[in-house]
């Protein structure tokens, strides 16, 4: 016969001591985190040649102080609207070796995945009355013209009618030339994004004098993985907020858009995979891009990237919050106990889909490293992943766990359940 009464006794000291249980010896995470930044010189050069201090002003600023997912939402469409300025250099690349069949195909991808995340930001929206709506469509955004221009016609009607269809749960849509069978308001898209100053920006200071079509990818590509570096921040510390408020649910959405991101930048990426090679390593060499020791991998000279990492990392620190209890300062096992117990009666699913969440995000960021390492192999050559400086890539994704007592917490009940019976 199975104790029907297990619920309460798995969590008890007296099951523990009749389990034997193997939980991972590598349970402690270091205080120290092996991800840095580049040296000031090198985060300084990457950050003057793609512009980041202009961008940073664009996407900070407050148009509509009233409306709170602002922050967010603001930095996510200019991301998607400097998209459009990809797909407008990709259609008019002319050099007969670029395989346009797949740059559309993943640029379909990338397009349709940003969208999807901007409608689950903006279904926020139905607690936010602030929203700045109105009946007219943007004047100024590039994806208009990309939807009758002969090159991009098929990609841009494609993307209209997904705003269409990842839209249908908000209130309203980005009036952006969309069908809009419902009727809904528009979003003030131009009032919001703000493409016409996104795309004065659309030169980078080598524009004049390297003469190497993919300068200008490569110059896009790392504005749009700014971009969502810059939203994934905003979504991080609203996660904090969420939690010190009790308002689990809401921040158990707000993490799974945070894994999200980490998976739609190693798509971003993964595009480097789509330039030429000589071309690219030519232009590698014209912009001086090189490594210079320990920590120097390339995405390293983002600040905002190894912020956004350090801040997922923290999320380790708001699990007694979560469980409404403290660390026991003996060592003891008591987030373990508090964690099973949530598991076992089921009763606050919130928290349990929070969790659940925390780790997803842990698993996408190491997976984006994990990634990174085998696209810098890809694109510049395995020698170029031996050295020193990729080190700390290895380690961020060999890390033990960042949450230990979730982990130890699974370990035990996965433990019970092949003993039970």
């Amino acid at each position: 016969m199975v104790d029907m009464d297990w619920k309460r006794k798995m969590v008890s000291s007296e099951l523990s001591s009749k389990l034997h249980v193997t939980i991972p010896s590598l349970f402690k995470v270091p205080v120290s985190s092996p991800i840095s930044c580049s040296a000031p010189a090198a985060c300084s050069a990457y950050e003057l040649y793609l512009r980041l201090p202009e961008l940073r002003k664009l996407w900070s600023s407050r148009d509509f102080p009233r409306w709170n997912v602002e922050p967010i939402l603001k930095p996510a469409l200019q991301a998607l609207e400097i998209t459009f300025r990809l797909i407008s250099a990709v259609c008019s690349d002319t050099r007969p070796y670029t395989n346009h069949r797949e740059w559309n195909r993943r640029l379909d991808s990338l397009v349709t995945n940003q969208i999807q995340l901007i409608a689950t930001i903006c279904e926020e929206e139905d607690v936010d009355r602030a929203a700045p709506l109105g009946d007219t469509w943007s004047s100024l955004s590039l994806l208009p013209q990309l939807a009758t221009w002969r090159k991009s016609e098929a990609l841009g009607k494609k993307i209209l009618s997904t705003i269409d269809n990842e839209m249908r749960r908000c209130k309203y849509t980005l009036g952006l030339g969309e069908q809009n069978i419902a009727g809904k308001p528009n979003l003030r898209y131009d009032a919001v994004c703000k493409p016409d100053e996104i795309h004065s920006l659309k030169d980078n200071p080598y524009a004049d004098h390297i003469d190497n079509e993919e300068n200008q990818t490569l110059y896009i590509l790392h504005q749009i993985l700014e971009s969502w570096i810059h939203a994934s921040g905003n979504l991080l510390r609203r996660i904090d907020a969420r939690i010190e408020e009790g308002r689990f649910g809401d921040a158990s959405s707000d993490v799974y858009s945070v894994e999200r991101i980490w998976k739609l930048m190693a798509e971003i990426e993964d595009l480097h995979v789509l330039m030429d090679p000589e071309d690219f390593l030519k232009l590698k060499k014209q912009l001086q891009i090189k490594s210079n020791g320990r920590n120097d991998a390339f995405c390293f000279r983002s600040r905002g990237l190894v912020e956004t990492m350090k801040m997922t990392k923290d999320l380790r620190e708001k699990v007694p919050a979560v469980l409404g209890v403290e660390v026991d300062p003996t060592g003891g096992p008591r987030l373990q106990e508090a964690v099973m117990r949530l598991y076992a009666t089921k009763g606050e699913c919130d928290k349990i889909h929070l969790l659940q969440g925390m780790q997803a995000v842990e698993a996408a960021a190491k997976r984006f490293f994990f990634a990174y390492k085998q696209l810098v192999a890809v694109v510049m050559g395995s020698a170029e992943t031996s050295q020193e400086s990729c080190d700390s890539l290895s380690q961020i994704f060999m890390e033990p766990t960042y949450f230990p007592s979730l982990d130890a917490a699974k370990t035990f009940l996965g433990e019970f359940w092949s003993h039970l019976g």
